[in-house]
């Protein structure tokens, strides 16, 4: 959510950037807000100045009280009546365009940083840079529920009768892998010097939307039937959550905190749910990196947060590259965002594995996160990115370790979490 000030002082930056996100049936609301802000002042204005006049003509009272002049003070009294039936009155009219100017600008999208290249959709968003060399072998790499059945490491068919499609179970060394995966990624941040963090796995509406869009939050969330609460979709949502309403020192910032959670999704859209594989699923496991920060640091953060997740996956021999969202591929709460993408030497393309993104003071404009000094208090600045997200980290593990006979490579920096072994097969 932005700042209403700039609105106020230059509205036509705001409908730029609306134009830039290729979002212009969200151009009337700019005006929509200017005038319902004005509105909201103009009652608070004449609320301000009926709250004087109720004060001083309350003392004007007590003053011919005092002087026993009763009847003088008794013809004063209707006026004090009139005004507070009138503030009454400017109290609802303030109470309903409050309400309505906070929806309205929960729509509006965030200003996005100058660096982010314009383009309608992810077709358009930029490649930055690519690490390590994408190999692609001499043996035919099968499909990934192909390698993993070789191992007896996956079952559809059960997961389709507990729960249905989108669900799976991994078994004997598959799901050995994909614990060691996870479990190196935590030790990973933590050697960074971010904290760890098991959070709620379940929040309340305020916070989901406190930290993204109404659309993300209908395509996205599962909502637990009769009670306010909806199950992550990530643990980003309970880790910025946790400072909602919170005044932080600003000698405290930054807050580096790294989380795990399971993660829920509808996977609404038109990508489906896999029947087959495990590539796009409603259950997946995931280790996070959170920041809170001061403004004037957050994109240090953007790039040293994008340079880990790097740093990991090359660290497991995956060829991985980094992509630029243009804006019309950014959530409407994203500043800006880079998508971390990995080698498929099966597809002989690189899919996503992660995102970092920089959502500047939005968050903290929704969910009351301030950090004060002794000047002042302000918004503080929020960033996320994933560390792993896993079965597709696991998948991209698999595709980028695999022998032809089948057996799979497991690099140094894995063995400590898999038993020490090289290779399973």
């Amino acid at each position: 959510m932005i700042d209403i000030k700039l609105i106020r002082e230059n509205k036509e930056i705001v409908k730029e950037n609306i134009k830039k996100k290729f979002q212009d049936d969200k151009l009337p609301l700019v005006d929509e807000v200017y005038n319902l802000d004005i509105k909201y002042r103009e009652s608070k204005t004449k609320g301000d100045n009926l709250r004087s006049e109720k004060n001083n003509l309350s003392a004007e009272i007590g003053t011919l009280m005092r002087n026993k002049q009763a009847l003088e003070a008794n013809l004063i009294k209707p006026r004090i009546k009139e005004i507070n039936k009138e503030l009454i009155s400017l109290e609802n009219l303030e109470t309903t365009l409050e309400k309505e100017i906070k929806e309205k600008m929960m729509l509006i999208p965030q200003i996005i940083h100058d660096t982010v290249p314009i383009g309608k959709d992810d077709t358009e968003n930029v490649e930055i840079e690519k690490f390590g060399k994408p190999i692609v072998p001499k043996f035919e790499v099968p499909y990934h529920a192909d390698i993993l059945a070789r191992i007896n490491g996956l079952d559809k068919e059960a997961s389709g009768r507990t729960s249905g499609s989108g669900f799976y179970y991994l078994m004997g060394d598959a799901a050995r892998i994909h614990s060691a995966m996870l479990t190196y990624a935590r030790d990973f941040m933590i050697d960074k010097g971010f904290t760890y963090v098991i959070p709620p796995f379940m929040i309340r509406a305020d916070v989901v939307t406190g930290v993204m869009s109404f659309a993300e939050m209908d395509a996205m969330m599962y909502k637990i039937e009769g009670e306010d609460l909806y199950l992550v979709g990530t643990s980003e949502h309970s880790m910025i959550g946790k400072f909602k309403d919170q005044i932080l020192a600003e000698k405290d910032l930054p807050i580096a905190l790294t989380s795990y959670s399971p993660c829920f999704r509808k996977e609404v859209g038109a990508h489906g749910i896999e029947e087959r594989g495990i590539y796009r699923v409603h259950q997946f496991e995931k280790q996070e990196m959170i920041i809170l920060c001061k403004e004037e640091d957050h994109m240090d953060w953007y790039n040293k947060m994008l340079s880990y997740t790097v740093e990991f996956f090359r660290s497991l021999d995956i060829p991985v590259r980094t992509l630029e969202c243009c804006s019309g591929d950014l959530a409407d709460l994203k500043v800006k965002s880079c998508d971390v993408e990995a080698w498929s030497p099966r597809q002989q393309k690189y899919f996503e594995v992660g995102s970092c993104s920089t959502l500047g003071d939005a968050q903290a404009r929704r969910l009351g996160i301030r950090s004060k000094n002794d000047a002042k208090t302000k918004y503080v600045y929020t960033l996320n990115n994933t560390v792993l997200a896993t079965p597709r980290g696991l998948i991209a593990f698999l595709e980028n370790n695999l022998n032809e006979d089948g057996s799979i490579n497991i690099p140094n920096a894995l063995r400590p979490y898999i038993g020490g072994k090289d290779i399973v097969q």
